[in-house]
């Protein structure tokens, strides 16, 4: 274990045993609003400190077992030296283990990666041949959703002549969605021989996606209504008689950034206009979270990127069968399965090297 890790970690553990001394004082209730900060710290606390401690016996238990070792070995004792060097093996695993766990709870946590997401996927260079591999792209992360066991639904969808979507916009359901497809952020290029292509000659396309966090409602960024221009206009693609007849789809323009978003996959009226709010309040949540690490020079790039759509994060490469994420240079020859939603090969690589990345600047600031 790192030193720098193995001090924080100490601190912890003296912080744990002031919070015990402070919460069993007499007087710890009288300032109810402390008592909570100070209960909810705690258990927090607790969570890392645990973890530690059996960090710290299984250590001692190593210690021992390597003591063992070594006397049976001077002595002649095989039989004895085998079972202590199985007991110093079985307690490096377990070591190993339990650092893995400790560095996950020290790396800061971002709050939004427990919420769902909006994944915003658009046709880039390719024409057709870029739509059809926009609505694959929404196919992939539809069936990602349903292994994960959360839910999929077409926010809006603007669909080509010949199947494909020029864009669409899907809302994910579940517990760590955006945690899980945050990274998905960036531009993704396929190639392959296209469906119009009549001399089978290989041609590239690309695609753009954007994930966001929905907003929690009580920390969205606040809309002036004044500010909204909201108009309604007839479904576009499937949907029955019912829906070509009707303006149930809903379009919001924020006047002043621009910004549009539009719902139209229910058939009313007023439940469109509520998903299209919510899109757009993402999406401008996103413009002042950007704005803001601009301004406190939070623009540089680290090993995954900044997840800019102008960033080619991915590569889909149909002749030879792969899949190739530029960020961590890391090649996979899946790509059937990728495309069936089967990314835990692509998206769990993505997450160890922000860990790493996020851990390198946590020993940085220590060591200045």
């Amino acid at each position: 274990m790192k030193p720098f890790i193995r001090e924080t970690l100490e601190r912890l553990r003296l912080r744990l045993h002031e919070l015990d001394a402070q919460l069993s004082a007499p007087d710890a209730t009288a300032d109810l609003e402390r008592f909570r900060a100070l209960t909810r710290e705690h258990a927090e606390t607790d969570t890392i400190v645990q973890p530690y401690l059996r960090y710290l016996e299984c250590e001692a238990q190593r210690h021992e077992a390597e003591q063992l070792a070594t006397e049976a070995a001077a002595s002649g004792d095989e039989a004895l030296a085998a079972m202590a060097a199985d007991e110093v093996a079985a307690a490096q695993a377990e070591l190993e283990r339990l650092e893995a766990e400790l560095h996950a709870l020290l790396l800061p946590r971002d709050p939004d990666d427990e919420r769902n997401a909006f994944v915003e996927i658009r046709a880039g260079t390719g024409g057709e041949e870029a739509a059809l591999f926009a609505a694959e792209l929404a196919r992939m992360y539809i069936r990602d959703a349903e292994r994960q066991g959360w839910r999929a639904e077409v926010i809006s969808e603007s669909p080509s002549e010949l199947g494909g979507s020029k864009e669409m916009v899907l809302r994910i359901v579940g517990p760590g969605a955006y945690g899980r497809l945050r990274f998905e952020s960036g531009g993704h290029r396929v190639q392959r021989i296209p469906v119009t292509e009549s001399q089978g000659r290989i041609h590239t396309s690309a695609c753009t996606v954007a994930v966001l966090p929905e907003p929690d409602e009580a920390q969205a960024v606040q809309i002036n209504p004044a500010e909204l221009r909201i108009d309604t206009f007839r479904a576009s693609g499937a949907g029955g008689q019912h829906i070509n007849k009707t303006d149930s789809a809903v379009r919001i323009t924020h006047l002043p950034t621009g910004i549009v978003a539009e719902c139209q996959d229910d058939r009313s009226q007023h439940r469109n206009r509520a998903k299209a709010l919510q899109v757009l309040l993402a999406r401008l949540q996103e413009r002042e979270r950007r704005e803001r690490e601009a301004r406190e020079a939070a623009a540089r790039k680290g090993l995954i990127g900044s997840g800019d759509r102008s960033d080619r994060i991915r590569t889909y490469n149909f002749p030879q069968g792969r899949v190739t994420d530029h960020r961590i240079n890391l090649t996979l020859y899946k790509l059937p399965a990728v495309l069936e939603g089967d990314l835990d090969d692509l998206i769990r690589p993505l997450q160890l090297a922000r860990g790493a990345e996020l851990m390198a600047e946590l020993e940085a600031r220590a060591g200045s």
